[in-house]
This record gives C-alpha cells, structure tokens and sequence, in this order.
C-alpha cells in the first residue's frame, strides 16, 4: 500500500517512523518545509510541496498529520481522489467545511478514521470492558484530569512554535488536549450539556488558552468534570469514575487501572504488560487503520466521533466566551 504522509511534524515523524515498523516502505510525504525538525531520516523518500502532485502519486492512505488548522485543505481532495484517510485529532480547528468534508469520503469511497489513540490504550481498554460489563453499575460521577507543562512536553522544539501554540494553526489547550472528549463519550455518555471556564494564566509566551475547567453533563445522568492545562509540573493525566457499585481509577503514568468493588469492600489492581510503552498505542492506532485501509477492519474511531469529539471542543469555547452552559443538542 502506497502512503501519503501530510506534515512532519512531531506526529508525522512518529507515524513515519510505526510505518517502517510495521513494514511499510512505499511512503511519500507532502510537506511545507515549515517543520522545527530535523528530516535527515527521510532521504531517499519521495518528497512533493504541492498537493496536487503528491496526490497524482495515487497513494491510498494519507495520513493527515499537518497543523489542526490546515488538515482539511488536504484531506477534502484525497478524499476525493478516493484515498483512505487517517486524521489527526482534533479534526480541524472549526466545524466549517467539515461536511464537504463527509461528502468528499461519501462521494470518493474511501475510508475515514480519526487517530484518537488512547483508544488503543490498554489500561483504557481495561475500564471500557469494567464498563460495559457492568462492574460499576451505573457511572454517576466521573473526573478527567490532563495537565501538560507544554515547554516540557515536547522538548525537542520551541514550544512557541510548535502547534499546540499560534492561534492561526489551531493551537490552545482545549484543542491540543482534546483525546478526553473522545474517550469520555467512549467510556462513558454522550455529553449532553457542559461549561467551561478557560484562560491564559502562566507566564508562558502563548496567544492562546492554557487552562481549561469544564463541567459535563451526560446523557445517561451522569454529571463530570474534564480539567486541562498546559501548566503542570510534573504532568498528570487521570480518569476516575465512580457509580452505583463501585468507582474506579486509572493513571496514565503506569497505566494501571485500580476497581474498587462495592459488594466485596475491596479494591483490585489491573496493570498493563511489563513492556508496555507509549508509543504502542500510536503502533497499535497504525495498524488498526492499516486494516481499515484493507476494508479488513472497521474504523475504532469514525469520522463521526472525530465530529463529536471537535463539537466538545468548541462548545467549551463557546461557553467560556459567553459564561454560559451549552447544549450540546443541536449545538454546531
């Protein structure tokens, strides 16, 4: 399978890189030469500055891996141009064009995911299955916690130029951190109402939001909260839920998931395998779309639930802008 590879990026270079180790070689890239890093690994491949002519390469998967901002301007004409796609989250930085953008997958016939990869997280895999098996009985009351301090989380370039910074490539925390939109409607409800207070409160040279509280509504009755910020030292991101049989915790450093059992009085700790790492949920992420790519799979995470996960999104910017709550029935 020949495969597009839009930006490199810091993810684009991860997504290079679990492609060779998949055994992937026929990769082509598109790119703007605006990336802070160093391409010296990519000689020898393909490379094109026009989108146009890198699609004329008739690849059939394009990894959309550019600024949040920018996404969309590449991946309307490979859908088009019939190819599958795997999009970065978020799904760009608005809701506008995102239609022309379900017509363009509809109307080339290609396959859409959205790479939200604590999907592929095993500990996240662990609580999804406590869930649906009922373990908890009924969530009531869940807590999301993400901190980041954004100098340190990508230490190999300027934080100020990175993506997660400028406002006109999309930056913020609420976009930059937006996998727990994904995985709270995953895990829990739909997010029927929120609100949201956001600001900039560090002394980091950033335009742009760098904490975000927001309160959560769900569907099934549940009520939550989802914290984010670029300004913790050290990071932290955690999950707790608590329902009407017991409540459960998971970390991310470890990726342990600790259940407490409310008929037994006891808790019980499930860990992830000894060699378990970071980059096995992007690895796993590559090769589930891999198969959707191969219509051997369907999507884990829909071109859908990307729409969703950015309506989340948005709507905490909306509500911060006028202190409002928002429905989210209809909003958008």
């Amino acid at each position: 399978m020949k495969f597009l590879i839009a930006g490199f990026g810091s993810i684009g270079r991860r997504h290079f890189r679990n492609l060779l180790a998949l055994g992937e070689r026929d990769i082509l890239l598109y790119r703007t030469h605006r990336s802070t890093l160093d391409d010296a690994e990519i000689a020898g491949f393909p490379v094109e500055t026009d989108l146009e002519a890198a699609l004329a390469h008739r690849p059939e998967a394009v990894i959309i891996a550019n600024p949040t901002a920018l996404h969309l301007e590449v991946a309307i004409p490979a859908a088009r141009a019939g190819c599958n796609l795997f999009l970065e989250k978020p799904l760009s930085h608005s809701l506008e064009r995102v239609d022309e953008l379900c017509r363009a997958v509809q109307e080339g016939g290609g396959q859409a995911m959205v790479g939200f990869q604590f999907r592929f997280h095993p500990g996240l895999r662990r609580v999804a299955q406590e869930l649906r098996q009922g373990g908890l009985g009924r969530p009531l009351s869940v807590r999301a916690h993400w901190g980041e301090y954004l100098p340190s989380w990508h230490p190999w370039e300027d934080y100020r130029r990175s993506y997660s910074a400028p406002t006109d490539l999309g930056g913020g925390v609420v976009l930059t951190l937006c996998p727990p939109f994904d995985y709270l409607r995953w895990l829990v409800w739909e997010v029927s109402q929120l609100w949201a207070l956001t600001g900039k409160v560090s002394d980091l040279e950033l335009e742009v939001e760098d904490i975000a509280e927001i309160g959560l509504r769900f569907a099934g009755g549940a009520v939550g909260s989802l914290h984010l910020d670029y300004i913790q030292q050290p990071p932290s991101h955690t999950l707790e839920i608590a329902g009407t049989q017991g409540s459960l915790h998971w970390d991310n450093a470890g990726g342990a998931v600790d259940i407490y059992e409310a008929g037994r009085a006891a808790w019980t700790r499930w860990t992830p395998p000894a060699d378990f790492e970071r980059n096995q949920m992007f690895l796993e992420e590559l090769r589930h779309f891999c198969a959707v790519a191969r219509r051997e799979e369907a999507p884990a995470c829909t071109l859908e639930d990307g729409i969703q996960a950015l309506r989340l999104a948005l709507a905490v910017h909306e509500s911060a802008r006028y202190r409002l709550p928002v429905d989210l029935h209809g909003f958008g």
